[in-house]
C-alpha cells in the first residue's frame, strides 16, 4: 500500500495538465486603411497584418494597430544666434512610419515625438549659433533642410521616414524685435527724406529753367517793344524835322512834355491812382519852366507851319 501511494502521488501531480488547456475562440480583427497591425502571441511578436479583416486565435493572440499617416510634429526651440541675440526657433517635422520596418517602430519607440523633438533641438543649437541674426533669417531654408536630413539619419533605424522638415517661424526677443523696427523706420525715413530732396531738387532746377525762359522771353520782348518805340520815336522826329524844321532834341523835348501831360490827364481820369510829385522850392518852378517850355516850343511851331503851307 505505500507503494501504491508513492505511485499515486505523481499521476495527482500530472493532473493539473488537463486543466491548463483555456479555451480558445477564433476571433476577427479589423484593421483600418491607414494602419497596419502587430499581432503577438503571448508578448511575443508574430507577424505583421495587412489593413482589413484578419483572423487571430484569442485570447494567445493580440493585435495592435500602428497609423501609417502622416504626423507633423511642431518643436519650439530656444536659442542664441553669434552675435547674443535669443531667438525662438518654431520647426514643422513631417514624418510617417517606414512600412517595412512596422514592428522596429512599435517595439524599440516609447515616445517618438520627444526622441525627434530632441533631435531637432540638438541640430538647431548647433547650426543657428554660427549665424548672426540677419545671416539666420537669410539661411532659414538651409537650415530646414539640415534639420531634415540630421534627423532623418537619427530616426532611420527606429523605422521612421521623415517626409519634410519646414522653419515656419523665427522669432527674436522683443527688445530686438522694437529695436529693428526703429532701425528699419529710420531706414525708411532716410530713403523718404533722400528721395523728397531728390524731387526737390528737381523742382527747383525746373523752376529755374522755367524762370529763366520767362526771363528770355520777356527780354525778348523787351528788346522788340524798345525797338518798335524806337523806330516810332524816330519816324516822329524825322516827320516833325521835315514838316517843322526842328531839331531832333527839341522834338524830343516836347514828346516828352506831351507824354508827361497824357500821363497827369490818365491819373486824373481814374481817379484811383496816387502820383507822388516832387516837393520843394524849386519843384513848381520847375515844372512850371518845363510846361511853359512846352508850349513855347508848340506856339513857334504853328507859325512855321503856317508859312511853310503858303
Amino acid at each position: 500500500r505505500t507503494q501504491d501511494r508513492h505511485h499515486k502521488r505523481p499521476k495527482q501531480r500530472h493532473q493539473p495538465r488537463a486543466t491548463t488547456n483555456m479555451p480558445q475562440f477564433l476571433c476577427c480583427a479589423c484593421i483600418d486603411a491607414a494602419d497596419y497591425g502587430i499581432v503577438q502571441e503571448c508578448g511575443k511578436f508574430k507577424s505583421i497584418i495587412q489593413p482589413g479583416c484578419s483572423v487571430v486565435l484569442w485570447p494567445i493572440a493580440s493585435v495592435a494597430s500602428v497609423s501609417m499617416r502622416t504626423t507633423q510634429l511642431n518643436v519650439n526651440t530656444n536659442t542664441k544666434t553669434k552675435d547674443n541675440v535669443t531667438v525662438a526657433v518654431q520647426t514643422a517635422i513631417m514624418y510617417q512610419v517606414d512600412p517595412e520596418m512596422v514592428n522596429t517602430f512599435y517595439f524599440k519607440l516609447h515616445n517618438p515625438q520627444q526622441q525627434i523633438s530632441a533631435y531637432v533641438d540638438d541640430c538647431i543649437r548647433s547650426q543657428i549659433p554660427l549665424m548672426t541674426l540677419d545671416e539666420a533669417f537669410e539661411a532659414k531654408e538651409k537650415l530646414a533642410t539640415v534639420v531634415k536630413q540630421q534627423v532623418a539619419d537619427s530616426m532611420k533605424q527606429f523605422g521612421v521616414q521623415v517626409i519634410n522638415a519646414l522653419m515656419t517661424d523665427m522669432q527674436p526677443d522683443e527688445t530686438v524685435m522694437r529695436a529693428m523696427n526703429k532701425i528699419n523706420a529710420a531706414k525708411r525715413d532716410r530713403e523718404a527724406a533722400v528721395e523728397k530732396a531728390e524731387g526737390d531738387k528737381i523742382l527747383a532746377v525746373k523752376q529755374a529753367e522755367a524762370e529763366a525762359e520767362a526771363k528770355h522771353l520777356s527780354g525778348m520782348g523787351t528788346a522788340k517793344m524798345r525797338h518798335a518805340i524806337t523806330d516810332g520815336f524816330r519816324g516822329s522826329i524825322e516827320s516833325m524835322k521835315e514838316s517843322c524844321g526842328l531839331e531832333p532834341h527839341d522834338v524830343v523835348h516836347m514828346m516828352l512834355v506831351t507824354q508827361y501831360l497824357d500821363v497827369l490827364k490818365e491819373f486824373a481820369q481814374s481817379g484811383k491812382a496816387t502820383m507822388v510829385v516832387p516837393h520843394g522850392p524849386s519843384a513848381v518852378a520847375d515844372i512850371e519852366n518845363q510846361v511853359r517850355s512846352g508850349f513855347m516850343q508848340a506856339s513857334m511851331m504853328a507859325p512855321a507851319g503856317k508859312n511853310s503851307m503858303g
